[in-house]
């Protein structure tokens, strides 16, 4: 029997298998916890009840891991907090983020790296991960994206702000 060792993500801090292997560029997780997001996104394909919150869950997840202040990662950690913004906000399904998203591009060069805050939130994608009976991974995975949002409380009005420009169009 084979134990596997844990060590804390570098982005949500869960404890996450010490793993060789891919990462993104400017995501800032750790192997481990990259490697559960994307089981995570396989089950969400593959059942279309998940798909209605798959948006949650990539939003969730890159606020909860912003990586470093580089162009890249700016804009990734403010698009996907205007859609979380739009979401709870303004009730905005997720093909209208998903459009969002890529209309905030356009302000890309206005973004600011946001310092993240101290805690990113009470649940990670292992609480997605782990949710599997019936409705639950639909549940924790709104849960998930809403404790993100929370945990960027700080700038909320920032990101209303930029928000209310792509709402305005």
């Amino acid at each position: 029997m084979s134990s596997v060792t844990l060590i804390p993500c570098i982005g949500c801090g869960a404890l996450v298998p010490d793993v060789d292997g891919p990462t993104h560029r400017y995501v800032g997780a750790s192997a481990g916890c990259w490697a559960i997001f994307n089981t995570v996104s396989v089950r969400h394909y593959e059942n279309p009840a998940l798909g209605a919150v798959h948006q949650f869950l990539v939003d969730a997840y890159m606020a909860q891991h912003p990586g470093r202040p580089t162009p890249q990662a700016t804009q990734s950690v403010t698009v996907h907090l205007i859609s979380l913004c739009l979401a709870f906000e303004h009730g905005y399904d997720p093909i209208q983020r998903i459009a969002a998203l890529s209309f905030a591009t356009r302000w890309r060069d206005d973004f600011v790296w946001l310092t993240p805050p101290m805690s990113l939130g009470s649940l990670t994608i292992h609480d997605v991960h782990d949710a599997r009976e019936a409705a639950a991974p639909i549940a924790v995975t709104q849960v998930y994206a809403r404790a993100v949002w929370d945990a960027w409380s700080v700038y909320h009005g920032t990101i209303r702000q930029w928000a209310a420009k792509v709402r305005g169009r």
